[in-house]
């Protein structure tokens, strides 16, 4: 049975067509409850997501979806390593990199945590030697900064926690080069002294055209200043081609490995994070590690109405193919996750955008949203004018903590009363008649506040979840990153997609080979008319 003709599809349907006519004024209105009935905590998150345009028959509903596509049983089948991934036959573990080392999960004769640990340590032992200076560069001195270079789920990632992270910093400074433009790695090396940095590349086939690009680079940028003999010093990698990473100059013992049945954008809880241990210290990147493995328990042990990956997932299903929202903003009001819409980004689009279903047939329905956001305040000065008064339903949800890293003054309280506020703001808007009043006040004449009534005038029934979380830690952000790709799992489930293969970036990376190998020749006869004179006016007029 396709999802579409499932009674639960069909029933929630015909709810939406009452809820399209309703207003988020009326549902509060109609129940004091509201707040109590949609709204709950699990530890240090709190989750309010009455300000949705569901009520208490819309929300069974969905739950009865999920379990009408058995989200049980994949959620289960996803733990205990199966090949879910089934046009890879890939298992997908990221969640074993989280997890303790007591225990087993056996996967092709191997115990998954042993492994996992295995490396762990490996990368414990690695930075901390960078970190107390055991390990010293060539001419011996103390690495004081480092390059990560990789592209797609071997920066984003990274990169979000490191700058989520920055409070906590007691290690090296770390820069991120992922852009093959040449600008990336000339402006992130120019303020470097080569003799106290160190490059990591992560590349698990150490293949990457941009990574390897940017490596090659950094190579030669280092053995310009400090001989060949410098490249054991000052590179290490992540990656699973031993042989090639020693044909670069390093060695083996700076090499930290990772596996297949970790997704590229699921990676950074793997040696994917060293330059995160490096820059932050073991115990604080277990930390974050263990704030993931305690969402991965939530996810897998709790029920759907009070699981917040689930829950989240399922609004998320509503909103966009129910009501017909096509994107989704994450605006997280806390400077430090000003990267982490990028790195969503990512997960979930790469992961939702599909229109081909498990059984290999195309699909007629709406998967993944279109995911964007910054950061509060800085977007209500930007993009918020559309989300209030467009003519575009955009889902939003809110994140914010209790506690700021850095109290200063009162720009904390100023921060989450516009938090609040523009939740309040959206939901329920400002009517025409509360215009007129309030212009009456300012003793504007009746022309002009008949000019203008319409204009200041907000709808609202714009609709958002609030995540309040108690501080930005280590651990809590592990956990935030890991209630995110939960949730874009359980909406693959219920789509019958699977949300860990990524056909969609080869195509693009194929044809740009084939065209980098023919700029010698200039022969682009085999292109369409677009095409070749792109690369004919490129190719005439560049240096």
């Amino acid at each position: 049975m396709s999802l579409q003709e499932k009674k639960e599809w069909l029933k929630l349907k015909e709810y939406s067509k009452t809820m399209k006519s309703t207003h988020l004024k009326d549902l509060f209105s109609e129940d004091e409850d509201r707040f109590k009935k949609f709204s709950f905590r699990k530890d240090d998150f709190f989750l309010d997501f009455s300000k949705n345009l569901i009520d208490t028959e819309i929300l069974n509903e969905l739950i009865n979806l999920a379990k009408s596509c058995s989200l049980n049983n994949a959620i289960t089948d996803m733990f205990e390593g199966k090949k879910i991934n089934h046009t890879e036959d890939r298992a997908v573990l990221h969640t074993a990199l989280r997890h303790p080392k007591s225990g087993k999960l056996m996967f092709e004769g191997e115990n998954v945590y042993d492994l996992v640990h295995g490396v762990l340590d490996s990368m414990t032992s690695f930075s901390e030697q960078i970190r107390n200076g055991e390990q010293l560069g060539f001419t011996n001195k103390k690495i004081t900064d480092v390059v990560n270079i990789g592209i797609g789920g071997s920066d984003l990632g990274p990169k979000m926690v490191y700058e989520g992270l920055l409070h906590y910093l007691d290690g090296p400074k770390v820069h991120f080069v992922s852009n093959v433009d040449g600008t990336h790695i000339t402006e992130t090396l120019k303020p470097l002294n080569p003799e106290t940095t160190l490059f990591l590349v992560a590349s698990k086939t150490f293949t990457t055209q941009e990574t390897m690009t940017n490596a090659a680079s950094a190579r030669e940028w280092l053995v310009s200043s400090l001989g060949e003999d410098s490249v054991a010093k000052h590179f290490a990698a992540m990656s699973t081609n031993i042989e090639a990473v020693t044909d670069f100059g390093i060695s083996k013992d700076r090499v930290f490995a990772f596996w297949d049945f970790v997704g590229g954008r699921y990676s950074l809880w793997s040696a994917i994070g060293l330059p995160l241990m490096i820059a932050f210290g073991a115990d604080k990147f277990n930390e974050f590690l263990s704030g993931a493995h305690d969402m991965d328990n939530h996810f897998k042990n709790t029920d759907f109405d009070k699981n917040l990956p689930v829950i989240m997932a399922l609004i998320g299903i509503w909103n966009n193919n129910f009501l017909d929202a096509d994107s989704h903003v994450l605006l997280p009001y806390d400077q430090y996750l000003h990267r982490f819409a990028a790195h969503f980004q990512q997960v979930d689009m790469e992961s939702s955008g599909k229109t081909v279903d498990n059984n290999g047939d195309f699909i007629d329905y709406q998967t993944g949203p279109i995911i964007w956001g910054e950061p509060g305040t800085n977007g209500q000065h930007a993009f918020y004018q559309l989300i209030h008064q467009g003519s575009k339903l955009i889902p939003s949800d809110f994140i914010g903590f209790k506690t700021s890293l850095n109290q200063i003054s009162d720009h904390h309280p100023k921060l989450m009363a516009n938090f609040f506020a523009q939740t309040e703001a959206l939901a329920f808007g400002l009517s025409t008649d509360k215009v007129v009043e309030d212009l009456k006040s300012q003793n504007m004449d009746d022309k002009k506040i008949e000019k203008l009534k319409n204009h200041k005038t907000f709808k609202g029934n714009k609709v958002s979840n609030t995540l309040l979380i108690d501080k930005l830690t280590p651990k809590s952000l592990g956990a935030l990153i890991a209630l995110y790709e939960h949730k874009v799992y359980v909406q693959g489930v219920i789509w019958n997609i699977n949300p860990f293969d990524q056909w969609g970036v080869e195509l693009g990376k194929k044809l740009a080979k084939v065209i980098f190998s023919e700029m010698d020749s200039l022969d682009f006869s085999n292109h369409d008319s677009s095409t070749k004179g792109l690369l004919n006016e490129f190719m005439n007029n560049s240096n």
